[in-house]
């Protein structure tokens, strides 16, 4: 354990010694420009300096840990640079779980009977559209549901089409807009609305309005859902075998979560139990190493992670609580 933490001392110094203050200075100034971030005044840009700059030792840290077989997966600057985790999960997930499930509407046992092909990736199969950025709006939920939505409508037409989460922020009352959700409320929605409309027709603000669905709009229906069974990993793949993309929530607060970008993410921090954050995931696989892993698609842009994309480790206690609020819509 001494040994441990002598080790992760030593790295953390190292990475202070790579970074000095010129090349620091240097780096913010570049970041500044590439996220065209202004502020007001120099007490503020002191304040976001420091959060970034903290986050910058924290990422060299974590990929020379990852150079010594620490970690699978590696951390990147991006967008989110000058906020905090606290931040982060503050204005950026919104997942709010709900106080009951309905026995109705949970994946039989019968269903998980499956025999399961060693991968799925539904992006090469055309059922997952672009990623989009929810920014500072809490509306994750209507994201992970307009993707699940997008694709069953496209196994089902053949047509692949871009839904809109604002049409969910705005109209769908059991949830709170960019004050949070849950993606079966979304899906009750639709089904009772008759419809979604599609992105085109009601475009994304990151703010809610005053609900404007038009049935002329209307780019997809749902007749029901189904919710996985909770912290079944099993269940989760079969769902995505048998059905397509499943809207999944994670715990979003770590750090490492924050900056990923590139291997299988695994965080023994991650909390199964406070599951904050709505993701859509579109697949899952296993490494030439015999590693499993969820292919997960988020909706903080394309900056962010893998091009938008995250591999999280799979049959690992459930890492994160992905299984714990898995939902597929019934078109």
């Amino acid at each position: 354990m001494w040994l441990s933490l002598i080790s992760v001392s030593l790295l953390a110094a190292s990475a202070l010694a790579r970074l000095d203050q010129v090349t620091l200075d240097s780096q913010w100034e570049q970041w500044k420009i590439t996220h065209r971030r202004e502020y007001n005044g120099m007490g503020e840009e002191g304040i976001r300096r420091a959060i970034w700059e903290k986050n910058t030792l924290m990422i060299e840290a974590h990929n020379q840990e990852a150079a010594l077989g620490m970690h699978p997966y590696e951390l990147g600057m991006n967008h989110l640079g000058d906020m905090t985790s606290e931040e982060v999960v503050e204005k950026m997930t919104g997942l709010v779980k709900p106080m009951t499930r309905e026995r109705q509407y949970v994946m039989s046992p019968e269903d998980k009977a499956t025999p399961l092909p060693k991968s799925v990736d539904y992006r090469k199969m055309g059922m997952v559209t672009p990623v989009k950025d929810q920014g500072q709006c809490g509306s994750c939920w209507a994201f992970s549901s307009a993707g699940a939505l997008e694709g069953q409508m496209a196994k089902t037409t053949g047509q692949l089409r871009n839904l809109s989460p604002q049409n969910l922020v705005d109209c769908v009352t059991e949830n709170s807009g960019c004050g949070g959700g849950y993606m079966t409320n979304a899906f009750k929605y639709v089904r009772d609305n008759g419809g979604i409309d599609s992105d085109e027709a009601y475009p994304y603000v990151a703010q809610a309005q005053m609900c404007r669905y038009n049935s002329s709009g209307t780019a997809a229906e749902c007749r029901s859902y189904k919710e996985i069974p909770e912290g079944d990993e099993h269940a989760l793949a079969v769902a995505l075998f048998k059905v397509g993309p499943v809207s999944v929530g994670i715990d979003a607060s770590q750090g490492t979560f924050q900056f990923y970008q590139r291997g299988i993410y695994y965080d023994t921090n991650c909390n199964k139990d406070d599951v904050n954050h709505a993701l859509l995931a579109v697949g899952y696989g296993v490494t030439a190493r015999g590693k499993k892993f969820w292919l997960i698609k988020n909706s903080w842009s394309e900056t962010w992670g893998n091009k938008g994309f995250i591999k999280m480790a799979r049959n690992r206690g459930n890492l994160c609580g992905i299984a714990n609020l898995a939902s597929y819509p019934v078109v």
